[in-house]
């Protein structure tokens, strides 16, 4: 961090105290864009919902579950269940 200015050293900081919420809040962008994507697109977000929940540590094999039913309303359902967690 000897690179970084003071300023920009607390920037860092804050994103790495706020990292959770930043990719819940992604997540849930993601839930929106489920919804209305069709074909390859759909495919796209549900591998990245993977990879987001992989990031979020949730367990993996929930994570398989959700990838296989393929279903907005089921990572809806995770989502709340993780603000229930930060919260």
């Amino acid at each position: 961090m000897a690179d970084h200015s003071p300023y920009q050293q607390k920037i860092i900081k804050r994103y790495y105290n706020n990292y959770d919420a930043i990719q819940s809040q992604k997540l849930a962008e993601l839930v929106t864009e489920l919804y209305l994507a069709e074909g390859k697109k759909r495919d796209r977000l549900w591998i990245k919902a993977g990879e987001m929940l992989t990031k979020l540590e949730f367990p993996a094999s929930r994570i398989e579950h959700l990838l296989l039913k393929r279903d907005p309303v089921l990572l809806a359902a995770v989502m709340q269940e993780l603000e229930g967690k930060s919260a």
